[in-house]
């Protein structure tokens, strides 16, 4: 199978490449050896659009073109990108742009299309693809776990590990977890001269009342944050030192990028979000949030 960064490139390309035929997500995960359970999850976690919706909005986005420079029949130009009947392109067409083609034809109106989505080079990591970031609100939510000291120096090789051994271990001692399949990693940095961050491994909770021996609860406040999206070719076991550096850099030039509207709270507080359920025995599926304000 394809790495990921691969993958949503090559899918994004027979998607244009065969605008004008009837595009199938079956004959896509036939194409890219995936089931189409997880071709479309991936494709939403990567772009945060359903795959299906976009491949329709590109048909009708590349039919505008042709509607508004010939005299061709609606209905000829219905068949050419891929719909069955005239009446379901008229249906579709008027619900993405609140116009049906023949109005469109007339009135002259100025209508927003969806351009192809693209994926950058900068978005390649080892294993892998990093996409976003997107612009949040997190809910305040708890969380219990068990606390480690994390020096800088070690911040990318020993949360994984920490990450695993909790999983295994720890997570079976707590009660009321809220997400029975879901990993939170919480790291704060209280004082950066310390030389360490606070690093809790942690499962999301209904409430605090019950705490483990050895552990400690926590509350991620609410507010506003950038998410980012990684998809690896791997494990969630197997994340090791240079794909989590390549996370940290992608977080860490979001952060420093010039022109920027939001700007990251100096890196203090962040969280990895990951679901054993979306593992599908070939694709991880992680995400990175990072608390923002608006410049």
């Amino acid at each position: 199978m394809l790495q990921p960064y691969d993958l949503m490139e090559q899918l994004l390309s027979a998607i244009e490449d065969h605008i004008t035929e009837t595009v199938t997500i079956a004959d896509l995960s036939k194409r890219f050896y995936i089931s189409e359970i997880h071709l479309q999850r991936l494709f939403k976690f990567a772009f945060g659009t359903p795959l299906a919706g976009y491949i329709r909005s590109r048909k009708l986005a590349a039919s505008v073109e042709k509607l508004l420079k010939t005299d061709y029949r609606i209905i000829d130009i219905a068949n050419e990108y891929g719909f069955t009947h005239e009446q379901a392109y008229i249906r579709a067409f008027k619900k993405e742009y609140r116009i049906t083609p023949g109005e469109l034809r007339r009135s002259g109106t100025i209508i927003k299309v969806f351009p192809p989505l693209q994926i950058f080079p900068e978005n390649k990591l080892p294993n892998g693809a990093m996409f976003g970031p997107e612009i949040v609100m997190v809910p305040q939510f708890r969380v219990i776990g068990r606390r480690f000291e994390v020096p800088f120096d070690q911040s990318v090789e020993l949360p994984p590990k920490l990450a695993k051994r909790f999983w295994e271990e720890d997570r079976l001692k707590i009660d009321n977890i809220a997400e029975k399949n879901v990993y939170y990693g919480i790291t704060r940095i209280v004082d950066i001269r310390e030389g360490y961050s606070h690093y809790l491994p942690s499962v999301k909770v209904n409430d605090i009342s019950q705490v483990p021996e050895g552990m400690m609860a926590d509350c991620f406040p609410s507010g506003m944050c950038a998410r980012f999206h990684y998809i690896g070719k791997h494990h969630y076991y197997d994340i090791n030192a240079d794909m989590a550096r390549g996370m940290y850099d992608a977080i860490c030039d979001f952060a420093n990028r010039q022109g920027k509207k939001y700007e990251t709270q100096n890196q203090k507080l962040y969280f990895e979000r990951i679901s054993d359920e979306d593992y599908d025995g070939t694709y991880c599926q992680m995400e990175w949030f990072t608390p923002i304000r608006h410049l």
